[in-house]
C-alpha cells in the first residue's frame, strides 16, 4: 500500500469528509422528512392513490424544497394534494401559503379538512384571489412559488403573461419557481391545443422567460408515453376526473393521469 495513502493522507481524507459528509445529510434528512410526509396517516387514501402518477418525492425533491422555506402553492383545490404534504413539511420552520379562487366551488371542504387537523394544517396561510385581477403577496417575499397542473387555467383565459408577472414578483432573487403541467403532442401549437388542457413545454418555457425567469433544468419524472393526447373532452377524459364518465372508462384509466412537463426556473438573482 501506498505509504501516503496508508498514513499522510489519512488527515486530508479525514478533512474531506467532514466537509461533505454534513451537505450528504443533510439532504438524506429533506428527502426523509418529505418521505415521511407523504406516507403520513393524515392524507386520505384518495390523494395517496394517486402517488404512483405524480411522483411526489422526485417532483419536490427536484424543486428542491426546504423545511425552513416559505413557499406558495397555487390552486392546491379541494383535494389540497400537495397541501396534505407540504403543510407538515414546513409547518415547524417555514410557512405555506395556498391560493385559492374566491367562491370556487371545488374548494368547498377544503376549510373544514384544515380545521379538523390543526396538528398539520394549522399554520397554513390561505389567500383568495379574484383573476384576472390578482397579486400573490409582498414583493420579493417568497423562496418557492409552486403550480401543479395550473398554468393551463390561466392560458386558456389569455392570462399567462400577468401570471408569470405576479408569481415574479412575490419570489425572492433567486427564488424558485416550479411548474408541473400537462403537455401537448409535439408540433402542435398553443392555439390548436388550447381548449384542451395540453400546452406545448416550448410556449410555457417562452412565457416565464418574457416575465425575466431563467430555466434552470426540466425533468422526465412525470412523463407518461402511453397519454395520446387525442380524447374528445380533452385532458380530464383521463384520471383522476375521467369526464367522459363510463364512455371508455376502462380504456382512460389502462392510460392513467397524463404526459406532464417538469420545470424549474430560477429568478435571477442581479437583472443583466
Amino acid at each position: 500500500m501506498n505509504k501516503c495513502l496508508k498514513y499522510a493522507c489519512l488527515p486530508v481524507l479525514a478533512l474531506i469528509l467532514t466537509n461533505i459528509t454534513p451537505a450528504l445529510a443533510a439532504e438524506k434528512s429533506v428527502k426523509q422528512q418529505l418521505q415521511d410526509n407523504i406516507n403520513g396517516s393524515w392524507r386520505t387514501e384518495k390523494n395517496r392513490a394517486r402517488d404512483v402518477y405524480r411522483h411526489p418525492l422526485e417532483t419536490l425533491t427536484f424543486f428542491g424544497v426546504k423545511p425552513n422555506a416559505n413557499i406558495i402553492e397555487l390552486f392546491p383545490s379541494g383535494a389540497a394534494w400537495y397541501t396534505e404534504i407540504l403543510a407538515p413539511f414546513v409547518h415547524d420552520q417555514g410557512k405555506l401559503t395556498i391560493l385559492n379562487v374566491k367562491g370556487n366551488p371545488e374548494d368547498a371542504g377544503q376549510k373544514e379538512k384544515f380545521a379538523a387537523d390543526p396538528a398539520h394544517y394549522g399554520k397554513i396561510n390561505v389567500v383568495e384571489i379574484s383573476p384576472p385581477n390578482f397579486s400573490f403577496g409582498e414583493p420579493n417575499s417568497a423562496d418557492f412559488f409552486l403550480t401543479f397542473r395550473n398554468v393551463h387555467n390561466f392560458s386558456m383565459m389569455n392570462n399567462q403573461g400577468q401570471l408569470f408577472a405576479e408569481i415574479y414578483k412575490v419570489l425572492k432573487p433567486g427564488g424558485i419557481l416550479g411548474i408541473e403541467d400537462h403537455r401537448a403532442a409535439p408540433g402542435k401549437s398553443f392555439e390548436e391545443v388550447k381548449s384542451s388542457g395540453y400546452q406545448p413545454e416550448a410556449f410555457v418555457i417562452a412565457e416565464a422567460e418574457k416575465a425575466g425567469f431563467r430555466l434552470e433544468t426540466r425533468s422526465e419524472i412525470n412523463s407518461n408515453p402511453k397519454d395520446t393526447k387525442n380524447y374528445p373532452k380533452g385532458v380530464w377524459a383521463l384520471p383522476p376526473t375521467l369526464e367522459a364518465g363510463e364512455a371508455d372508462k376502462a380504456k382512460y384509466l389502462a392510460i392513467g393521469e397524463s404526459d406532464r412537463f417538469t420545470l424549474r426556473f430560477v429568478k435571477p438573482k442581479t437583472v443583466k
